[in-house]
């Protein structure tokens, strides 16, 4: 074995180890969810979601599947998502009150993490167009915003149920780091939005109402263009692997 291969081995492993560090992510959630720290959860739902967007560029850039391709990234990406963005806010609703109380917040709760069971084992869950088909269980998105924006528990009762159905309906919503239809666009409002994550964030409990309008803007223009992209007739996509896309 070459130094060269060595060293192109060492970087895969480095990148698989980068994204995997979202399970740590998601078991820190899951305590200090627990233990009533709920910026602390929103902060590292920031950090996942950072990694998320990031170990596919590194991925690409160091020819993962080439240089090790017993590990499966792909999976590991899923079983890292499916904590991070399901199970640990799900946990964080529950844990902080923000649910119905009694069996009808377990209900709620149980009623993401199953639909998204579903949602992360479906062939066809990323479309060979680069779009999610179905809502892409976002549910730590949700989970801000039920806190942000300090929801009832009916409210939120409500809106979980009505994005769980979400799931089974097949809208293709925006892959922001992979559809080719106005990609500059989405990365960087994505960016944007990010960043008022953080600031919001930082703002709790009282973040300023401007800056979560201007973060709301965003989540509707992502549906607005996730739905017209669906009800058009068709949508261009490349033959070819876009440089942008995710692994």
């Amino acid at each position: 074995m070459t130094t060269a291969t060595t060293g192109a081995r060492l970087a895969a492993g480095c990148v698989h180890a980068y994204t995997a560090v979202g399970a740590v992510l998601a078991l820190l959630m899951v305590h200090f969810a627990y233990a009533g720290e709920v910026r602390t959860v929103l902060w590292l739902f920031l950090v996942a979601m950072v990694i998320d967007g990031t170990d596919g560029l590194l991925a690409r850039h160091v020819r993962v599947k080439e240089v090790m391709p017993q590990i499966d990234g792909a999976l590991l990406d899923n079983i890292v998502d499916y904590l991070t963005y399901v199970f640990a806010p799900m946990v964080l609703l529950w844990a902080g009150g923000y649910l119905p109380a009694g069996l009808a917040g377990g209900v709620c709760a149980a009623a993401p993490v199953l639909a998204s069971c579903y949602q992360f084992t479906r062939s066809d869950a990323k479309t060979e167009d680069h779009f999610f088909l179905g809502f892409p269980s976002y549910w730590n998105i949700v989970a801000f915003y039920v806190i942000v924006l300090d929801l009832s528990s009916t409210a939120t009762a409500v809106l979980i149920a009505v994005l769980t159905v979400a799931v089974f309906v097949p809208v293709k919503y925006v892959y922001p780091s992979r559809t080719e239809t106005l990609w500059r666009v989405n990365m960087t409002l994505a960016g944007a939005w990010l960043l008022l994550w953080a600031v919001i964030t930082w703002q709790l409990p009282d973040p300023a109402t401007p800056l979560v309008g201007l973060s709301l803007l965003y989540v509707l223009f992502y549906f607005a263009l996730s739905l017209w992209l669906t009800l058009r007739k068709s949508t261009p996509a490349s033959a070819a692997e876009p440089e942008h896309s995710s692994r």
